[in-house]
């Protein structure tokens, strides 16, 4: 029997099918052969494999976290027969096309199933979402031949995949990458350079890796229009598709992080002589697409993952949370206020209402962050099957303006979350005796993975609102002021709720109009951040109210957590968004104007 320690399955069946209706998706030519049958065995599938194969591992491989030996990396064997198991069961290919032997899924309910994954061991299933997220930018952007080369291997897990972006000297600056490609007569390409903080740069788990890698053909233009995307795999293939000759891609050492210890991170150099395929210097590197247009493609890529990321940060608050309910049901310590006797008998400590309180920002946060991560991916189904350009148009728009928020509120919530079940345990919470002290350090990455907050904040304010004379912004206030109506004629407390959102709402069209008026970008963007933790509260609300007009007035202790949980997020946490409109209405200036030698 399956562990409720790692998700609430009943939350994961309530959004699915009582909010989103993605049953209803199976009407669409593109998912026809699917049913709720088949959606609840995906499902049933992912939570057996989880269990079974990812959480038992999931303290090893942060233990006995990967070493190089003799110049090869080495890993716990349960981490290679979990990939297998997941590829074998056809969850790399969930979402694909029939054509490469995907199930053609919808990515709601692929999602939610890699979220079983993500919460039971986040490090190893980290190999397996750069490697769907691969193949998809090479389906989406690359070449027939390119797909037909490497997209097999990848879906089957053959191969699996990475993203090569950032150099030891520029960081998330990818204007200031140096690695170059080389063109050659063969039309293939020799690249040389370094790349730093890959994941899953180096490994045995797999018989080949294909790295996706950012380069500048000489010649081109400057900054980010002059960078190109290059498939370099570790081997090399032959004419027939067979593993070949290594490719002169070296690993230079591994980095080791607080979190997602199982998930190897490396230090790659391309180039320099630790091997040369065919006697030429450079690694061996395939254009995808046209040249100059790589970060463009890359985007595709980092888009999915950066949702991905905002998913396995609920996930990992989520088990973090079920871990702290646990405990804190079974964990008898101190007596009622209401009773003084010396010898009365300890109760639990979730009868003490500052436990009920983290519990209640803990299930705040993991629901309404697996309510935004499970939309946006409504919305990527939307897009992709639709046979209405309007509404085709609305679903890109509200992507484009809600990834950076999917992607960093439950980076940063989700770990309060995580943080608050290392407090419910108490003293143990901060010993390795209990899991939650390893949720917490996994979950930490996060912030950092795919854009910190300060990127996603920039990429908000500075580009997705403006983009389009602010065709975005204007259809996620559309589509919110939607919800607000429907929950003022529900009336009650709903109608409260929708009310206090509306005037969030109201705010938060005035500040932005206010923060492009200035006319100077500086001033605009100097709280960016604060904006996009507003923006991201007002969002999750949003949520919250959609889930509320599910739940109406049944009393069933699932919806009356429900409905407690929304009832808390709007008292407690909407609030919070007053202050941060205040600041940003008074165009304050206080970062811009601190001077550097002052510190």
């Amino acid at each position: 029997m399956a562990t409720p320690l790692i998700l609430s399955r009943r939350d994961v069946d309530f959004l699915l099918y009582e909010w989103l209706n993605v049953t209803a998706l199976t009407a669409r030519q593109r998912f026809a052969e699917h049913s709720k049958e088949t959606f609840d065995a995906v499902l049933d599938l992912a939570e057996e494999l989880a269990t079974d194969k990812f959480a038992p591992h999931n303290r090893l491989s942060d233990t006995d976290e990967p070493r190089v030996v003799d110049g090869v990396v080495r890993t716990p064997a349960p981490v290679r027969a979990a990939i297998e198991a997941f590829a074998q069961a056809g969850f790399l290919s969930g979402s694909a096309d029939e054509a490469v032997g995907g199930s053609q899924l919808p990515t709601t309910v692929h999602r939610a199933a890699l979220l079983w994954f993500q919460a039971a061991n986040v490090a190893t299933t980290g190999y397996l979402g750069l490697t769907m997220a691969n193949a998809s930018l090479l389906m989406e952007h690359g070449s027939a031949e390119q797909v037909a080369t490497w997209v097999p291997a990848l879906l089957e897990g053959r191969f699996l995949g990475t993203m090569c972006l950032s150099e030891p000297q520029a960081g998330s600056s990818l204007a200031d990458i140096i690695t170059k490609a080389q063109p050659q007569p063969d039309g293939s390409y020799r690249i040389t350079g370094n790349k730093m903080w890959i994941s899953g740069g180096d490994h045995e788990l797999a018989e080949n890796i294909v790295h996706l890698v950012l380069a500048k053909i000489p010649g081109g233009p400057p900054g980010v229009k002059g960078i190109s995307l290059f498939i370099v795999p570790k081997i090399l293939l032959d004419d027939e598709g067979r593993l070949a000759e290594r490719n002169d891609v070296v690993l230079s050492g591994l980095n080791h992080k607080m979190g997602y210890r199982g998930t190897t991170n490396a230090l790659l150099n391309f180039g320099e002589g630790g091997h040369r395929p065919g006697g030429a210097a450079g690694a061996v590197g395939y254009l995808v697409g046209e040249p100059h247009a790589g970060l463009a493609y890359m985007f595709h890529m980092m888009n999915e993952a950066r949702i991905g990321v905002g998913l396995g940060a609920v996930a990992l608050g989520y088990i973090g949370y079920l871990h702290a309910v646990e405990y804190a049901r079974t964990r008898l310590q101190g007596r009622l206020l209401t009773d003084r006797r010396p010898d009365a008998p300890q109760v639990p400590i979730i009868e003490h209402s500052d436990v009920r309180r983290m519990l209640l920002a803990q299930k705040s946060y993991v629901e309404g962050g697996l309510a935004l991560g499970l939309y946006c991916s409504m919305l990527v189904d939307e897009h992709r099957t639709t046979t209405d350009d309007t509404v085709r148009r609305r679903a890109s728009l509200l992507i484009d303006v809600l990834t950076p928020i999917a992607k960093s509120w439950p980076s940063q919530w989700c770990l309060i979350a995580n943080d608050l079940a290392i407090q419910v345990h108490g003293g143990y919470g901060y010993t390795r005796d209990y899991p939650v002290e390893q949720f917490y350090r996994d979950n930490r990455l996060n912030a950092i993975h795919e854009g910190t907050h300060g990127v996603q904040a920039l990429d908000l304010l500075g580009r997705k609102l403006s983009m389009d004379g602010g065709a975005g912004l204007m259809v996620l206030i559309e589509t919110i002021h939607g919800t607000i109506a429907k929950g003022v004629a529900a009336g009650g407390d709903i109608a409260a709720a929708a009310t206090e959102l509306a005037a969030a709402l109201d705010r938060l069209t005035a500040v932005t109009a206010r923060l492009y008026s200035t006319g100077d970008p500086a001033l605009t963007l100097a709280n960016a951040t604060v904006y996009l933790e507003a923006a991201g509260h007002l969002v999750v609300a949003w949520m919250w109210l959609e889930q509320l007009l599910v739940v109406g007035d049944r009393t069933e202790p699932f919806y009356a957590g429900k409905r407690h949980a929304a009832r808390y997020f709007f008292r407690f946490e909407l609030p919070k968004t007053k202050a941060q409109f205040d600041l940003l209405d008074s165009l304050d200036t206080t970062t811009l104007e601190m001077d550097t030698s002052w510190f």
